[in-house]
């Protein structure tokens, strides 16, 4: 699988990107949440990386493993064979949810688990560890199927995406902040360096739709999370399952072509009744 060539495709539908696998059912960020995203057809499934004491890497979106396994203790000071020996809550973890038999995966594992089946949203919890995550990436053969993730907000950011990432072929996502009172010299910044992939958080859609053509004149894919707690104002998965056309269909009308969410199977329906309507519509011109 090829990222860049799956993303520049313009036959494509809008990109559905799994949340920690499809967790509802699964401990999120396990290798069975991972399966199912693959089982159901989704386009890509985001993980969250975090580095071990020994230099190795799992999954884990927290600081510490209380929530995911009841472990009051950071990955950071655990090795990988100790976190791998460690079983998962279910679904997004808690104590209402009950220990299972999945086990803390390593990304050497997600690695192989998903060649070829799946792209990867690489989330890496510290930026310093990037370079590591990408060279392992290398090593294992997948540093086309993954892609690598960071803000760009400052002109130091720029230099740094630039050694770091982009100079070695890999899919990069600029995560741009439109929100931010710099946000005009945010957006330059994207032009100047012209990453695959842009994720825009806004406080207003309009702000993106009076810069969309530009992107689209780019070649620059526009990426938007609407994950509940952290979605830009308004554009959240709760309100798009209200009124999707108000939600998911704004983000694809302003010219959004990949989404990030807790629900694809939704997502997947709005987009299909959308097509359906199309195809209707013309049949009948």
């Amino acid at each position: 699988m090829n990222y860049f060539d799956y993303m520049t495709d313009p036959h494509r539908q809008c990109a559905i990107v799994a949340h920690r696998g499809v967790w509802q059912n699964a401990p999120e960020n396990s290798l069975l949440s991972i399966q199912r995203a693959i089982d159901a057809g989704y386009d890509v499934v985001e993980i969250d990386v975090r580095r071990t004491l020994d230099g190795e890497f799992v999954l884990l979106h927290d600081d510490t493993l209380e929530r995911m396994a009841g472990l009051n203790r950071e990955p950071e000071q655990l090795t990988l064979e100790e976190l791998t020996s460690i079983a998962l809550r279910n679904r997004d973890g808690g104590a209402d949810n009950a220990l299972t038999g999945e086990k803390l995966p390593s990304l050497g594992d997600v690695f192989e688990f998903t060649r070829d089946k799946i792209l990867i949203h690489l989330d890496i919890k510290h930026r310093h560890v990037i370079p590591d995550v990408l060279a392992y990436a290398q090593k294992s053969g997948v540093d086309q199927q993954v892609d690598f993730w960071a803000d760009l907000k400052t002109e130091d950011d720029l230099v740094w995406i630039k050694e770091n990432i982009t100079s070695k072929g890999v899919p990069f996502i600029a995560r741009t902040h439109l929100e931010n009172d710099d946000a005009d010299e945010q957006v330059e910044l994207v032009f100047r360096m012209k990453p695959l992939i842009c994720e825009i958080s806004f406080k207003d859609i309009a702000q993106v739709e009076a810069i969309q053509q530009r992107f689209h004149n780019a070649g620059i894919t526009l990426w938007v999370n609407t994950l509940d707690g952290v979605a830009s104002p308004g554009f959240t998965d709760t309100a798009a399952i209200k009124n999707p056309d108000a939600i998911w269909g704004r983000l694809l009308r302003a010219g959004f072509s990949a989404v990030q969410t807790d629900e694809m199977e939704k997502l997947r329906s709005y987009i299909a009744s959308q097509q359906a309507a199309t195809t209707r519509n013309r049949a009948s011109v």
